[in-house]
């Protein structure tokens, strides 16, 4: 994947955008949410010549892209807001890491969603965020339901969004997706914990893969949980003028929300590393307790093979061989020392 992705823009102009990813959707869809204390409307665009009259009647305005693919338009929406080339980049980039560029006219972020399908593996879908004084853009891959909750929040006049402007918006946004990656996380532990349990009962090859499963997705969330972390963290305390000092408290929070999330993550990492260690523990402990047993039999039957091979040779002077109870006294002898052997081990607690 790496190969592809740097083999696609090799040698392009530098600022020239090229979609980069697996294209998610047939086509893009553009709906737009405009509110304000006391109105509100939602439309789905088809022509983005219509994004101005909502943007000069209203005094917020949320334009949410889904599918990022066709580039063309992408670009064209940018221009209409004087959004840089650069920037332009990176949203129809799916491969960028999560990112904040933080300036006086705008706040541009990029961060992963995570989500599990089907199959029970972790995915991610990117983001991209641009705000400015009363326009928030949202970029994502593909259409979803991540967001529905806010949609019914400005819809139905619920909360503070209706009263505050973009910036507040965008707030909720990122908690919806924070908020999402704790979710993961605790469900992410009831797998761990119920690992735990298999591992004293019954330890066996599933739950080593079930093991080395769980270490493959944490690393994996670990890996857009990391920047995530250091992405919101840049709001902590920053000077743009887009976010007030109100709304600020919300994002310190978000800080230290995602910072719980991602220590979560380090116990669970280190949870997993000692479960190992207590699996390879208890397959070791297994197999001592099998080759102990085997040398327990291996050890009585020596003085017992030894017997049968003195009496199994050839020679014709052999003065037990003509006693008349002789047969019967050799398996007295081989009972006794068996018995004998038992009764030694035991009391060295052998088994």
């Amino acid at each position: 994947m790496r190969f592809f992705v740097e083999q696609k823009n090799k040698g392009e102009i530098p600022g020239k955008p090229i979609f980069i990813g697996t294209q998610k959707q047939h086509k893009v869809e553009i709906n737009l949410i405009a509110y304000d204390d006391e109105k509100y409307t939602e439309v789905e665009i088809t022509d983005i010549n219509e994004l101005s009259k909502y943007v000069a009647n209203y005094k917020n305005v949320w334009i949410n892209i889904d599918g990022i693919h066709d580039v063309e338009l992408i670009k064209n929406i940018c221009n209409l807001y004087n959004i840089h080339t650069l920037i332009v980049e990176d949203i129809v980039n799916t491969g960028l890491r999560s990112k904040s560029d933080i300036d006086e006219d705008y706040i541009f972020t990029v961060i992963k969603m995570l989500f599990i399908d089907n199959e029970q593996t972790l995915h991610a879908e990117q983001l991209s965020m641009y705000l400015i004084e009363n326009v928030l853009l949202t970029f994502q891959e593909k259409k979803g339901d991540a967001f529905d909750k806010i949609r019914e929040r400005i819809r139905n006049k619920k909360g503070r969004i209706r009263s505050n402007n973009p910036s507040y918006l965008k707030y909720c946004l990122l908690d919806v997706i924070v908020d999402n990656y704790n979710n993961l996380v605790e469900l992410f532990g009831e797998n761990i914990e119920d690992l735990e349990d298999r591992i004293l009962l019954n330890p066996n090859k599933d739950i080593l893969e079930d093991i080395n499963k769980n270490k493959i997705e944490l690393n994996y969330f670990k890996k857009n949980i990391r920047p995530a972390r250091v992405t919101i963290g840049n709001f902590k305390n920053n000077k743009s003028p887009l976010i007030t000092k109100r709304e600020q408290l919300f994002y310190n929070d978000l800080n230290e929300l995602i910072g719980r999330v991602y220590d979560t993550l380090e116990n669970y990492k280190n949870m997993l590393s000692e479960q190992l260690t207590v699996y390879s523990t208890n397959v070791n402990y297994k197999l001592n307790e099998i080759m102990k047993l085997l040398t327990i039999f291996s050890v009585i039957f020596i003085p017992i093979t030894f017997i049968v091979g003195v009496y199994g040779t050839n020679f014709n002077n052999i003065p037990e061989l003509k006693l008349e109870y002789g047969y019967f006294l050799m398996w007295a002898v081989i009972v006794f020392i068996i018995v004998a052997m038992l009764i030694f081990f035991k009391k060295r607690n052998w088994f």
